[in-house]
């Protein structure tokens, strides 16, 4: 019986991510994925919290729970962090009554993955505007997670995001890490990485997470998966 781990995605962009990290987790795994309504592209505020509203995402929840999944994951970095620590916890709490799973979002994912690997002090390349991107750095940062550098690319949408290739990534990733974090987070779910993580961390020279990342690894953890996997990055070849 393979581990079932369900993804609530917002629109279109890099949601092709998914088969590619079913396809290198191999048969045992299987990241179903249903789209949630994105109403207005935009890495702005007020359309963030209208993507991760109750409704849009009980509305996908329910959907999901068509594919058999023993887990539920938000993927969407943007839409969760913009709440705030208490506001995405409770997010996380709504969209669990709806399923009765195990439940978490992409940002919760990243505080649980940098914990998992023992790392405190990180640097955030990110795609979105800044006054986003400092929302992700101060959950980070509720969490006892030391940003030691913020950058920010200021894409406003994500279906741009998702046009990026291997290059632009690697080269994006590599300018904006710092010599004193243990880890560098691309933390936008509309970002291509999956098939980029080996050559992430070997061009950055250090852990790398990214958000489609750490999503699957942590809906897969509260599916039940303990294992590792390899071509995956750092982050799949520790036990969970």
């Amino acid at each position: 019986m393979p581990f079932t781990a369900g993804i609530l995605y917002p629109g279109y962009s890099a949601e092709d991510d998914y088969p590619t990290l079913a396809g290198l987790l191999g048969e045992g795994c299987r990241l179903p994925l249903v789209h949630t309504e994105m109403r207005e592209d935009a890495h702005r505020v007020d359309a963030l919290l209208d993507v991760g509203s109750r409704e849009v995402l009980a509305d996908g929840a329910r959907r999901l729970l068509d594919h058999g999944v023993s887990s539920v994951l938000w993927g969407c970095t943007s839409g969760s962090f913009v709440f705030g620590p208490e506001g995405a916890r409770e997010q996380v709490e709504k969209l669990r009554a709806v399923t009765g799973l195990p439940t978490s979002s992409t940002s919760f994912a990243f505080v649980r993955a940098a914990q998992a690997l023992g790392v405190r002090r990180v640097a955030v390349a990110a795609t979105y505007p800044a006054d986003v991107a400092e929302r992700f750095a101060d959950f980070l940062e509720a969490a006892e997670l030391e940003v030691v550098r913020m950058s920010s690319r200021g894409i406003i949408t994500a279906a741009e995001v998702g046009t990026l290739g291997r290059e632009e990534v690697l080269e994006f990733a590599a300018a904006n890490d710092d010599a004193r974090a243990e880890a560098l987070l691309l933390p936008d779910t509309a970002l291509h990485t999956a098939a980029w993580l080996d050559d992430l961390e070997e061009r950055v020279g250090k852990t790398v997470l990214t958000a489609n990342q750490v999503t699957a690894w942590e809906a897969l953890r509260l599916a039940g998966d303990r294992g590792t996997h390899n071509g995956l990055g750092t982050l799949f070849r520790v036990p969970a």
